[in-house]
């Protein structure tokens, strides 16, 4: 055989080699309406994972969309979904996922991407289908928690009271959430704050095997941290994350204009913890149930992993340990 044969040959033997000894059946639950997601990014990140994957993408046209997919994609025994979107994608992935052996993994789509940071998946499309091509022969899921709030799972958090009603505001206007980003974040929880809250606010209050809070906004975390303020953390609970088999609640007692400056400066610093010595915020952790309840029976707002889904005036939270598969 000629010198230039064999070096054919040696490249079609690492060719081959290269290539994955079994392709993985690989759903792409993708949320056209995301804050960064286009056709023809969405395109591009399938054809790119189909290198290594057998690819199947479909495309979400309304809430619960994604769940009722991943119900299915669980049935028909897919080795892994991807939640391409938002924090809300994930989230009605994970509650199709819950209790199945498939495993969820992400690609950023979002204006802000908590659970991929959480999972230390890059927060660059890019990267991240990268990332997830680095995978393929080797995908090892991993059990994590979930939080479960009136029958609805949640990732990383969930809030009742003021934090729910910025959570609201934003989700009624995805275009200006889309173009201000963190920015809009800001200005709703200052609106919210000024026509709710300022007068005759609505309370709440906290029930756990700690004791009892009452306040005006309780924040409930499956992991750390709460969320991003562009690259900054924002870190509220303790002692809490996906695998730590318990909740941690953090409770806003009041929430006057003198208390606000205090509270943002707190809220925005880089020391950790900081916010948990504020004078109007009562920490509480390792809770495996806890109960929320409106104090005059007046219905409170609702948001799980950064989507507003209702108002109730009964809150049932209880954490779900290792109900969740995941590959990052």
């Amino acid at each position: 055989m000629s010198a230039t044969g064999a070096a054919a040959e040696r490249r079609l033997l690492e060719q081959l080699l290269d290539q994955p000894t079994v392709r993985r059946r690989m759903l792409v639950v993708v949320n056209p309406y995301a804050t960064t997601v286009s056709a023809r990014l969405r395109n591009l990140v399938v054809y790119a994972l189909q290198a290594r994957y057998d690819v199947d993408a479909i495309d979400t046209d309304a809430r619960g969309h994604a769940r009722s997919i991943s119900l299915e994609a669980a049935r028909e025994g897919y080795d892994v979904v991807v939640a391409f979107g938002g924090d809300g994608t994930v989230n009605e992935v994970a509650n199709g996922l819950a209790g199945s052996d498939t495993p969820l993994t992400c690609l950023p789509g979002g204006a802000t991407n908590v659970v991929c940071r959480t999972l230390g998946i890059p927060t660059d499309v890019v990267e991240a289908t990268e990332h997830l091509l680095a995978l393929a022969d080797d995908l090892r899921p991993r059990a994590v928690d979930l939080g479960e709030v009136n029958g609805r799972a949640f990732v990383f958090g969930s809030g009742v009271g003021l934090d729910a009603s910025v959570v609201e505001r934003v989700d009624a206007n995805p275009a200006l959430k889309a173009r201000l980003g963190e920015y809009y974040f800001t200005w709703a929880a200052i609106s919210a704050f000024a026509r709710r809250y300022l007068v005759n606010p609505p309370r709440l209050r906290v029930e756990a095997a700690t004791g009892s809070v009452e306040g005006v906004t309780a924040i409930v975390q499956n992991s750390d941290p709460y969320t991003y303020f562009g690259a900054r953390p924002i870190r509220l609970a303790r002692d809490v994350d996906l695998v730590s088999r318990t909740l941690s609640t953090t409770t806003l007692c009041r929430a006057r204009p003198i208390d606000v400056p205090t509270l943002l400066a707190r809220v925005f610093s880089a020391r950790a913890e900081v916010v948990q010595r504020h004078r109007q915020i009562v920490g509480q952790s390792h809770l495996p149930r806890l109960r929320i309840v409106s104090i005059d029976d007046r219905p409170l707002p609702m948001q799980v992993d950064g989507d507003y889904v209702g108002d109730e005036t009964r809150f049932d939270y209880r954490i779900l340990p290792g109900a969740l598969k995941v590959v990052s």
